[in-house]
This record gives structure tokens, C-alpha cells and sequence, in this order.
């Protein structure tokens, strides 16, 4: 009898712990940003919730989504996203906050960017001159986007040359190739601020509405899995949304620099 009341004591013990565990697919590009180091910790302090990032690309982070290996994501690919919860693996969509996405480089600037007009006309640079670039190759929302803008300027990287390097990593490994090869690159911003082997890169273009860079939180549907953790997942967006996410979001800067501005609804 002892024993089986020993064992009801660790039963309960473990479901309380998993009460106050949850599982999070982020964007390595979040990560990267050094943001999390500032929210986790307020997470658990505020809610007691003990938030477990798994950090992957946008599509590998839905994927983890469609699978119930995780209770909600944070990403940054809108249409992937809208298409994850009209398939019903995610209850909805809740937008965050959002930075921007930046065109970088070497600062002698051998595609002349800097003198573009727009985003699609600075990837017809590099283009026309063959310079070298690295994409992330990962499927990832920074990979969806460049792919995107390389279909607005009506080019396709199917039909480049070795000059366009696709290496498949996170922004981070992306960004220390680019840096190891003086190649040009796309990154969100916030990883670049934070990002330590500038080498002789710089950022040099930017401000085109089209290099806007939303990110929102889905909590993953528990009607396809029953396990996941839906009250952390509720709880934790409650706090996305509110004051203390938004008071800490928007004073988050790297060398005075801002990376990200909280828009969520409240």
C-alpha cells in the first residue's frame, strides 16, 4: 500500500511539472536576436512557466507544429503561417511584433546596392554582376522571403550560377559565410545587431516596405493533438500580448539600436 501511494506522489509530482513546462519552435533568427535571454526569464518569473525553445527555421518550426512535438510557435512567414491554421494544426494566428529585413554586404559594395531604388532592383544588381551570395537554403521565413523577392524582381536562384550559395543553416552560420567569403546576404535585423563576426559586411540597403518582418505566435491545436500543453500555451500568449512583453520588447536595443516593436492587439 505504502508503495502504491509513493507512486501516486510521483505521478502527480510529474503531471504538475509538465503543468508548468511548455515546448516552443522558434525561428533561429529570434534566437539569434538575443530577445529571448530577456523574455524567458520574465516568463518564469511572472507566470512560473518554464518555456522550452526548440530553435529551428520557420518551416522545420511548423513541421514540429503539425506533429505535436511542441505546444505553440513563434515565426515569421505570414503565408506559411495562415496556411498551418486553415489546415487546423494551429488554433489561430496572434501577430507580436515585428523588425525588418536588411540587405548586407561588402562595403565596397561591388553590385552597387546601395544606389537601388528598391529591394527587387538591388537583387537585379547582384544578379547582373554574379557577386556572391549566400541564401540559408532552409526553408526557413528569412529563405521564404528571399525567395519571394527574387520573385519580384522575375528571377529565379534555380537558374544561378555558382555565384549564389544556398548552405541550408541558420541566420547565424549564414552570416558568419557570408562574412568568411565577403558575399552579401539577407538577414532580419535584429540578428545582424547582435551578430559579433561583422568582418567587412555592412548593411547596405534597406527601408523598403517589402522587407517588413511580422512575427506571431500560434499555439498548436489540441483538437489534432491532445497532448499538448494548451493552458501554458493560453497563458504564455496572454503575456505576449501584454504590458510587460510589450515594456520589454520595445526597450530591448543593441549598441542604442532597437530591434523589435511590439504590435500585438491587446
Amino acid at each position: 500500500m505504502k508503495s502504491l501511494i509513493t507512486a501516486l506522489v510521483l505521478a502527480l509530482g510529474t503531471t504538475a511539472a509538465q503543468a508548468d513546462t511548455m515546448k516552443m519552435a522558434v525561428t533561429t533568427s529570434f534566437n539569434n536576436s538575443g530577445l529571448s535571454d530577456v523574455l524567458l526569464p520574465a516568463i518564469k518569473e511572472d507566470l512560473d512557466l518554464d518555456v522550452q525553445l526548440l530553435i529551428v527555421g520557420t518551416g522545420q518550426a511548423l513541421r514540429l507544429g503539425e506533429a505535436g512535438d511542441v505546444d505553440a510557435i513563434l515565426v515569421h512567414s505570414k503565408k506559411a503561417e495562415e496556411a498551418f491554421v486553415a489546415d487546423g494544426y494551429g488554433t489561430h494566428r496572434r501577430e507580436i511584433m515585428y523588425n525588418d529585413f536588411v540587405l548586407i554586404g561588402p562595403n565596397d559594395d561591388p553590385a552597387a546596392i546601395k544606389d537601388a531604388e528598391a529591394a527587387k532592383d538591388a537583387l537585379a544588381k547582384i544578379e547582373a554582376a554574379e557577386a556572391p551570395f549566400v541564401s540559408r537554403g532552409d526553408d526557413s521565413g528569412t529563405h521564404k522571403k528571399e525567395l519571394s523577392l527574387w520573385a519580384g524582381a522575375d528571377l529565379d536562384p534555380a537558374t544561378f550560377g555558382e555565384w549564389y550559395k544556398a548552405v541550408g543553416a541558420g541566420m547565424g552560420a549564414s552570416l558568419n559565410t557570408a562574412a568568411g567569403m565577403g558575399a552579401y546576404i539577407m538577414s532580419d535585423r535584429a540578428s545582424w545587431l547582435n551578430f559579433d563576426n561583422k568582418a567587412d559586411l555592412a548593411i547596405l540597403f534597406a527601408g523598403d516596405p517589402v522587407l517588413f518582418n511580422q512575427y506571431a505566435y500560434i499555439p498548436v491545436n489540441p483538437e489534432k493533438h491532445a497532448h499538448v500543453n494548451k493552458d501554458a500555451a493560453a497563458q504564455l500568449e496572454d503575456w505576449l500580448v501584454g504590458d510587460r512583453a510589450k515594456d520589454l520588447i520595445d526597450s530591448y536595443k543593441i549598441n542604442g539600436e532597437k530591434l523589435f516593436t511590439f504590435n500585438a492587439e491587446q
